[in-house]
């Protein structure tokens, strides 16, 4: 056999193995190690997987992710996401669907606190949703804008898919991870007016019964909801100016969340062993995926494949709305069954090529993946978002209301995608302002 024709045997080895359920990881590991001992031999095998992981792990941007993950754990098993929940309760209550639009701006606020869109979810669903149920909201409504709000972790800072992409994709981690501002905003937005739409045509979806507070009650409760406001200027704005890296943005937050839980006598040592084993497991079940998919890289490099696909786009001139078109129904398909996580660091190496041959902007490139990833999470039958919402919520609302109270989310998102396909600029004018 060709390097070439290993090349993609591995690749269908790959798909075999996750069609058999295997673990992303594994199967990215045994896939690029078939590879590898088929290209260059048993010895060449081991000193290549031994080197490369190496290599990778000692990358120092990718220290950001257990910050960026212990930050969450540590806001949430200490209650600061609810103060936050609250505020916006008392601030959009008054609007149609108000309870809904909370959910979705306190998840923005609580993305700045995250970095992880499930974990985002799962919080929400504990929090929100019983509180719309009791309001009479349409059950499909309360889940769907819990699930879709918990996309919003992975664009707001800190984001740890845009840290895996930057490492990756050898670009600037600081400037991917302000290019998803202006996006996550935006997605914010589009469901905000989706939430108010539907509920104006429809008011059975979200009783009007937003409880009274007075502008005094409304000010304590914005101000007890100070450490995330604190933690979004600290990560946002040292990453703005250049002040500090992602890793040291991420201690930051860690360090205020722990002082803001003791100023409010919510700290226990408790909850820190719990923030810290979430840590710990997440940031595991992360490396192992990214390693496999480091290696099974190398491995389709040593093939030849990137190298000819290159040649293939130039002596063809494949128009770059085909690609784009391409990778969109790529994305969507392969993330109705594959992890987001796994599916991005999967399909990276074989679209690395195509990037450099349509000299697109990686960072622009980068914004569209994330977007790409975050849609498969709401998508059926394996979007992950719905089964975390339908796990937060039990019994109280079957898991088929959860997936049509989303679908009207998905069609929010059809058209961020369009529009930040069509203005590049939404993703690339924060980095360009940079330091």
């Amino acid at each position: 056999m060709s390097a070439v024709q290993i090349g993609f045997a591995c690749i269908a080895l790959l798909l075999v193995l996750l069609a058999l359920r295997v673990p992303i990881g594994v199967s990215l590991g045994v896939s690029a190690f078939t590879g590898l001992l088929s290209l260059r031999g048993l010895d060449a095998a081991f000193a290549l997987m031994g080197s490369t992981t190496f290599q990778f792990i000692a990358h120092w941007s990718l220290t950001a992710i257990p910050m960026f993950i212990l930050m969450g754990a540590i806001a949430f098993h200490t209650g600061l996401t609810r103060t936050l929940f609250d505020a916006g309760k008392a601030w959009l209550g008054f609007l149609p669907g108000g309870l809904a639009i909370a959910t979705n701006v306190s998840s923005a606020g609580f993305a700045a606190a995250s970095g992880s869109s499930v974990a985002m979810a799962g919080a929400m669903s504990r929090l929100a949703v019983p509180e719309m149920l009791r309001a009479r909201y349409d059950p499909g409504l309360a889940t769907g804008v819990v699930a879709a709000s918990g996309t919003l972790g992975a664009f707001i800072p800190p984001s740890i898919p845009f840290v895996l992409y930057a490492v990756f994709m050898e670009a600037s981690v600081g400037q991917l991870l302000m290019a998803g501002i202006i996006p996550g905003l935006l997605t914010m937005l589009a469901y905000a007016v989706l939430i108010v739409t539907r509920v104006k045509l429809n008011p059975d979806l979200a009783p009007r019964t937003a409880q009274a507070y007075s502008n005094r009650d409304r000010w304590v409760l914005l101000l007890k909801s100070w450490p995330l406001p604190v933690i979004v200027a600290g990560v946002v704005g040292g990453l703005y100016t250049g002040t500090v890296t992602a890793t040291e943005a991420g201690a930051f937050g860690a360090f205020v969340a722990i002082v803001a839980a003791l100023l409010q006598g919510s700290f226990s040592w408790t909850a820190m062993q719990q923030a810290v084993s979430e840590t710990v497991t997440s940031t595991a079940s992360i490396f192992l995926i990214a390693i496999g998919a480091v290696l099974f890289s190398r491995m389709l490099t040593l093939s030849q494949i990137p190298m000819n696909i290159g040649v293939w786009v130039e002596d063809y001139a494949v128009a770059l709305w085909m690609f784009l078109l391409a990778v969109t129904v790529f994305y969507i398909v392969l993330g109705m069954f594959l992890d987001p996580i796994g599916l991005m660091l999967v399909t990276l190496p074989v679209l690395a090529p195509f990037v450099i041959a349509f000299d697109i902007d990686v960072i622009w490139f980068g914004v569209l993946v994330v977007k790409f990833i975050e849609i498969g999470l709401l998508t059926p039958p394996i979007g992950l978002n719905l089964f975390v919402v339908s796990a937060g919520v039990g019994d109280k609302v079957p898991f088929g209301q959860v997936v049509r109270g989303t679908v009207w989310f998905l069609a929010a998102e059809a058209v961020v995608l369009i529009l930040l396909m069509t203005f590049p600029t939404l993703s690339l004018l924060l980095p360009s302002l940079m330091y």
